[in-house]
């Protein structure tokens, strides 16, 4: 378990499946992320967070007092296939209040320090802003720009 000030950071487990099913159909959440999910794409999700290959890591963050779940973090290899990217969604509840780029962080130094990577990458509609703010909060910086998924897409990078 990671944990930070507010936040415990666990690995994803088949008794955190219907809290996470929330982030899946959460309009608001998926916006920038393909839109809600069908049943069976969540099932095929969850399966893997539950059973994640090499070099996959899926966590759930809730926060400490509660255990209220407020949303996953992931590292995992990026489409271009390098570098490992960090990913996450947070429920609209928890949204700038800072819990995000508390638990993003604490996964970045993760990665970096028992780990070992190198390089970490993460990719962004360059229309949620608020994800842009939050990667460059952390101390990634915007790299390049691509077209993928029918979208513009921002490249950020951070190094060990």
């Amino acid at each position: 378990m990671i944990e930070t000030e507010r936040c415990t950071i666990q690995p994803f487990e088949k008794e955190d499946s219907s809290d996470t099913k929330k982030l899946f159909v959460h309009p608001e959440v998926r916006k920038f992320l393909g839109g809600i999910r069908e049943e069976t794409y969540i099932q095929e999700s969850l399966n893997r967070m539950i059973n994640p290959c090499e070099n996959e890591f899926y966590w759930v963050v809730r926060e400490k007092t509660t255990k209220n779940l407020i949303g996953l973090v992931s590292l995992d290899p990026h489409h271009d296939g390098d570098f490992l990217e960090v990913s996450y969604q947070f429920l609209p509840k928890w949204w700038g209040k800072g819990y995000a780029s508390e638990g993003v962080q604490r996964v970045l130094q993760y990665a970096f320090t028992d780990l070992k990577q190198e390089k970490i990458v993460a990719e962004t509609q360059t229309a949620n802003e608020r994800s842009c703010r939050l990667l460059e909060r952390v101390g990634m910086q915007l790299e390049h720009k691509v077209i993928r998924f029918g979208a513009e897409q921002a490249i950020y990078s951070m190094k060990a």
